[in-house]
């Protein structure tokens, strides 16, 4: 990310607001193809430029935008997809045992949490803990999969794990 030695970013987020929102928004919607959506990533990328609380001013606003709106896309297509095969697994269920509206709610922020704890983890990590938990596959034949010795995978099983004692504590 370039940058001058303007004044800083504090004194022309206005200015970055009002020069580049409306791009921003029509960017975002031929994306989503959603006006509401895209209002709100819009919102959300400002959002977060306003926190990020850069020291000096962009130089590039355009690309920086685009990179931080970019990222919030990825979350948001990730969330609707977690949501969709959530809703797909309900539709599957008969309707005696369907959950409450704030079940529904509460299991999908739980699922957002578990999604992004493993996202958190080595590519290596994330498949050995998933080849462990809903394979049921034992360390070493996870190990003899993935190549490595079953002692690693002891690591890997404890950096998952850890991840998963931190997740309780949020």
């Amino acid at each position: 990310m370039a940058y001058s030695s303007n004044p800083p970013l504090g004194d022309s987020l206005e200015q970055v607001y009002s020069s580049h929102h409306g791009w921003l928004h029509a960017w975002l919607w031929r994306k989503l193809g959603s006006r509401e959506d895209a209002a709100d990533l819009a919102q959300d990328t400002f959002l977060r430029l306003l926190s990020s609380k850069p020291s000096e001013r962009l130089l590039e606003p355009r690309a920086y935008l685009r990179t931080v709106a970019s990222g919030l896309v990825v979350n948001h297509w990730r969330r609707l997809e977690l949501e969709r095969a959530y809703l797909d697994a309900l539709a599957a269920r008969p309707e005696l045992v369907e959950p409450s509206p704030e079940q529904r709610a509460l299991v999908l922020e739980t699922l957002m949490r578990i999604d992004a704890m493993l996202d958190r983890l080595a590519p290596k990590v994330r498949q050995a803990f998933l080849m462990s938990q809903l394979d049921g596959l034992t360390y070493l034949q996870i190990a003899r999969q993935l190549g490595v010795s079953d002692r690693m995978i002891k690591k890997y099983m404890a950096q998952a794990m850890l991840q998963c004692m931190l997740l309780l504590d949020q």
